[in-house]
């Protein structure tokens, strides 16, 4: 067994256990019969139909022989928990049920020969399963459907009669008609099927459980366990899950209770992974994933101490990794059958993990298989055994069925471990990491993590990096480092661009060599001063068309054919020019470009700055610095060269018009006359290029795109005006490089006229009337212009309302109607100077009166509605809202053409009721009813006292009042008080409108008097009415 399959789970242990019948009698290749009811059993076995995994075999096959019965197990001791073959023996090849398939019809002439050859053959069978609880069954095939049971009597008996002859129940038997409905038929046989095979792992569930009484738990501890898991095997065998997840736990349980010692460490963590793998797949069967969960952290726990010979310590970690990468299986699997998984919780997690412990397996690998080349492979091979696989899981090949802790062969022993040693120095670690690696990141990208997706690809490109395939290693090394830089885990991204600059070197990747040389020399990077230095001078020596050293900790075969690939890169006159654009990373220079104002008049020059700085350890020299605009023409004016010698390009003194000083902004001015097509138009810096080496050697053009900028330019602008941080004060020639701001554009505009307007006027302006408005053009040019034209009226763009309903004309005495235009193009002023002057003013507008109506009922109340037939006032307040005094000629009321109609009032009241009272003198008051509906109205008046006053009259009564007519009511009312008091109400009830509210009637009966006080002589006349 070679390491690489070794940890792998059996497939018999990843399979779901089915129970094993097998038939005989078909022959499938020449017989279409055969070959049709076959295909019926094999073809479309959807998830409805029951769990059988069927075998043709011939009917004289030989099945593996059972073992003679133990009577006793008190001498008996095991060599191991499970044999390998086991399992798979109980799926595969002891069946459950046996069918023997015979071609005989209940009307066969010849019925006692056929019988009889059944019976030989049923017997064959039974002799080729001697020992073994397996069932057999007959299958009969016939052409012609049978009869329904009881009708065919000759059917009946010699069923029976085959029954004996072949020692078989009646529920053993049965009867498959080939005819149209042959899948129907075979459905039926497989519950039948079915049945038999759980009554025989029942029986051998009983079987097992029956060699209990006989164990003692001092020498008998590993049958415990081998026992316990056959009978939940046969449980899942039977399809009885819950069963079968009681006794794994107990199996699980029993193995935990095992004495352990190094000999033995591997066989119990085998068996412990293998029942602790079928506890978890059942719990993620039973749709209890939380089971599951708690299973695996204690099988962990429990496991990860149990480390074994210190010598094979890697063992250890392949097989905690495999424990991961099984459970993340399972728990993917059940996903994928409808599971819901969560961020926290998903199967990445264990894939991660299974990459850690493979990681750890890597590391330990590399401690303990370090063997010089002048140790070989022992001979004989310790790891072979006859058979070729091993008779129990977990044992060494080399010291099988030796249960003792003691070492009888130290010698043997030593050299099976140099032989796993061995082997496992072969093994492919890193593809193993990368496996699990990229299982890991495909989950957490499912489930949205992408912090840590970011995280394992680059553990994913160190590993492509240790495997030498530095492509794929760059390749995903970039895609991260955008994340990274985005975030500003700079610790991170200066880890990463190392790796990936090894990865440049050994490829002898030109381009990508010098970007990730320019971002490690950068303010991003957290390298050390002397290892910037390294790099730096590694960078002028590619740029010298040179090879750079190679970089630290590299592999030494891979530095050796990487400097091969230098030397032609040196050797080759190709193109030596490199672009880079720095927006998506970060080099060691920064660049802001930034025009001097928003705006530039046409006849003032254009005046921009270029500022650079450099953060690299020594000060460097550039060869030229050229900015590009939007309008090519500038592009000439805007350029800075120096030539120099190649060798002068890392220079240690300051001095040079493009040697950039570490940490010192330099700033670079320009100037330039735009041209007058421009006018009115953007020019924009479109990118700035600086440009490192020369054309002699190596040249790298440095690419800004717009005013410069960088990956990380924005996010630091934005913390620098959030800053509250003192700056310290730099010379007037320095500026700090925080408070600069890139202004990447600005407007050419024309230059201002020496033209000045005025406008005298009185505001505000009157709506309908004529406003004046007096303009005066004056120039203050040297020279005089001539055509020049005046346009006034409405400004463009406003209201078209208002637009539509203004009209200007020169003519002050002209009265405007709608045919005058709302704007005056070129009016003709006269000889001045070219130019053009706008002059805008906004004018207040008022309407000269503000009329305001209502309604008001006939005591003057307000009115939100009016009633037919009852009179009602209009009154119109006028507001003047001009400043000068306004003579009003004429008015007129119009109403509106459309008038809405009013409500109808069911009932109005009128009243005849004096001007005022006096008190202690009578008051009569008459109320008049009137109906105004086509109804004859019932109606309840009642009247409800004052306290001033005393009244007579009827003070409730009901009364009916006919179709358009009226009904008088008279009352006395005698004051108690002077001054305004309160009148008797009258409350008046429609009974046939009970919506009819005295609320409306209020408004048009009064509710106060004014009463007058008593006069000095009481007239006789009035205290004689009282």
């Amino acid at each position: 067994m070679t390491p690489p399959s070794h940890w792998d789970f059996p497939v018999e242990l990843c399979c779901r256990p089915m129970a094993f019948v097998t038939l005989t009698g078909l022959d499938v290749v020449y017989n279409a019969v055969h070959r049709a009811v076959w295909d019926a059993f094999c073809a479309n076995r959807r998830a409805d139909r029951v769990p059988i995994s069927f075998k043709v075999l011939p009917g004289d096959h030989e099945y593996p022989k059972c073992r003679t019965k133990r009577t006793s197990y008190e001498w008996y001791i095991p060599k191991g928990i499970l044999k390998t073959g086991w399992m798979n023996k109980h799926l595969n090849l002891v069946p459950a049920l046996v069918v023997v398939f015979y071609e005989l019809d209940w009307d066969e002439p010849q019925w006692k020969e056929k019988q009889l050859e059944c019976a030989t053959r049923v017997e064959i069978v039974r002799q080729s399963l001697q020992g073994r609880n397996t069932k057999v069954a007959v299958v009969l095939i016939q052409k012609k459907t049978p009869l329904p049971p009881g009708e065919d009597v000759i059917a009946s008996e010699r069923a029976a009669a085959l029954c004996n002859a072949c020692d078989l129940s009646g529920k053993s038997l049965f009867v498959l008609p080939h005819t149209d409905h042959l899948v129907g038929y075979i459905i039926r046989l497989e519950n039948a099927f079915y049945e038999h095979a759980q009554t025989y792992y029942y029986t051998e569930i009983r079987r097992v459980k029956s060699h209990k009484e006989f164990l003692n738990k001092t020498t008998h501890q590993l049958l415990f366990v081998r026992h316990q898991f056959k009978i939940a095997f046969f449980s899942e065998l039977k399809q009885d899950t819950q069963n079968a997840l009681k006794n794994y736990r107990t199996a699980y349980n029993l193995v935990h209770e095992l004495r352990a010692h190094e000999t033995n460490m591997l066989e119990i963590k085998t068996m412990a992974g293998f029942i602790n793998y079928k506890i978890c797949r059942l719990c993620f069967q039973h749709n209890t994933p939380l089971d599951a969960i708690a299973q695996f952290r204690k099988h962990i726990d429990l496991c990860k101490k149990k480390i074994g010979s210190a010598e094979l310590a890697f063992e250890h970690a392949a097989w905690m990794s495999k424990q991961f990468q099984a459970f993340g299986d399972l728990f993917d699997e059940a996903i994928k059958l409808g599971l819901t998984a969560i961020q926290t919780q998903n199967p990445g997690f264990y894939y991660q993990q299974a990459a850690y412990y493979a990681q750890e397996r890597k590391q330990l690998a590399s401690m303990l298989c370090n063997h010089d080349s002048s140790v070989t492979y022992p001979n004989p091979d310790p790891l072979e055994t006859q058979t070729g696989v091993l008779d129990f899981y977990g044992q060494r090949p080399w010291r099988q069925g030796i249960l003792s802790f003691d070492l009888s062969d130290p010698e043997k022993e030593k050299m099976g471990i140099l032989s796993l040693q061995l082997k496992e120095k072969n093994v492919l670690h890193s593809e193993l990491i990368i496996t699990l690696l990229s299982n890991a990141v495909a989950q957490f990208k499912k489930y949205k993590c992408p912090r840590m997706k970011s995280h394992l690809m680059v553990q994913m490109g160190e590993e492509y990096y240790y495997a030498k395939d530095y492509a794929k290693a760059l390749k995903l090394l970039d895609y991260v480092m955008c994340d990274y830089r985005s975030e500003g885990w700079w610790t991170l991204l200066t880890s990463i661009l190392t790796t990936a600059l090894k990865c440049s070197y050994l490829m002898a990747q030109l381009k990508d060599y010098i970007t990730y040389s320019l971002e490690l020399l950068g303010r991003a990077s957290t390298l050390k001063e002397d290892q910037k230095s390294r790099i730096e001078k590694n960078l002028i020596k590619v740029l010298m068309n040179e090879s750079p050293d190679p970089e630290p900790d590299c592999d030494t075969a891979a530095v050796k054919a990487s400097q091969k690939l230098w030397a032609d890169r040196v050797s080759l006159a190709g193109s030596n020019i490199f672009t880079i654009e720095v927006q998506d990373f970060i080099p060691f220079v920064q660049c802001k470009a930034k025009f001097l104002a928003p705006s530039f008049h046409v006849d003032v020059p254009v005046q921009f700055d270029v500022y650079l700085r450099a953060d690299c350890p020594h000060p460097i020299r550039f060869s030229k610095l050229c900015i590009s605009f939007n309008n090519q023409d500038y592009n000439q004016y805007c350029v800075v060269e120096e030539a120099y010698q190649k060798s002068d390009i890392l220079e240690q003194s300051s001095q040079g018009t493009m040697c950039l000083v570490p940490g010192k902004t330099r700033k670079f001015s320009f100037k330039f006359v735009a041209k007058t097509e421009d006018v009115g138009k953007k020019i924009e810096i479109t990118s700035v290029d600086l440009i490192l080496g020369s054309e002699s050697g190596r040249c790298v053009i440095l690419n800004w795109r717009g005013g410069g900028g960088d990956a990380s330019s924005s996010q630091e602008a934005l913390q620098a005006s959030r800053s509250f941080k003192r700056r310290p004060k730099l010379p007037d020639n320095e500026v700090h490089w925080d408070t600069l701001t890139i202004q990447a554009s600005t407007m050419i505009i024309s230059r201002v006229p020496n033209i000045s307007v005025q406008l005298r006027h009185e505001p505000p302006a009157l709506t309908n009337e004529m406003y004046c408005l007096i303009v005066t053009v004056q120039s203050h040019e040297e020279t005089v212009a001539k055509d020049v034209k005046l346009t006034a009226g409405l400004k463009p763009g406003q209201d078209a309302n208002l637009t539509q309903k203004t009209q200007v004309t020169l003519h002050g005495t002209d009265a405007c109607d709608d045919s005058f235009p709302a704007l005056l193009p070129d009016i003709p002023v006269g000889d001045l100077q070219p130019g053009e002057k706008d002059e805008t003013v906004t004018i207040d507008t008022v309407f000269p009166f503000d009329v305001a109506v209502k309604f008001v009922s006939t005591k003057l109340e307000h009115l939100d509605r009016v009633f037919a037939d009852i009179p009602f006032l209009l009154m119109t307040d006028i507001l003047s809202a001009s400043p000068w005094p306004l003579t009003i000629v004429t008015s007129k009321l119009q109403l509106s053409a459309s008038m809405t109609p009013v409500d109808q009032l069911e009932s109005y009241v009128e009243n005849d009721l004096p001007s005022f009272g006096r008190v202690r003198e009578s008051l009569p008051v008459r109320y008049h009813l009137q109906n105004k509906t086509n109804l004859v109205q019932d109606v309840e008046v009642s009247v409800e006292p004052s306290d001033a006053f005393m009244f007579s009259g009827l003070k409730q009564i009901r009364l009916r009042i006919l179709p358009g007519s009226q009904q008088e009511m008279l009352y006395n009312f005698y004051p108690l008080m002077a001054g305004y008091q309160q009148l008797p109400s009258l409350h008046v009830n429609l009974m046939r409108f009970p919506n009819f509210t005295n609320q409306l009637l209020r408004r048009f009966i009064p509710t106060h008097i004014f009463v007058k006080p008593q006069g000095r002589q009481a007239d006789d006349n009035s205290i004689a009415a009282a």
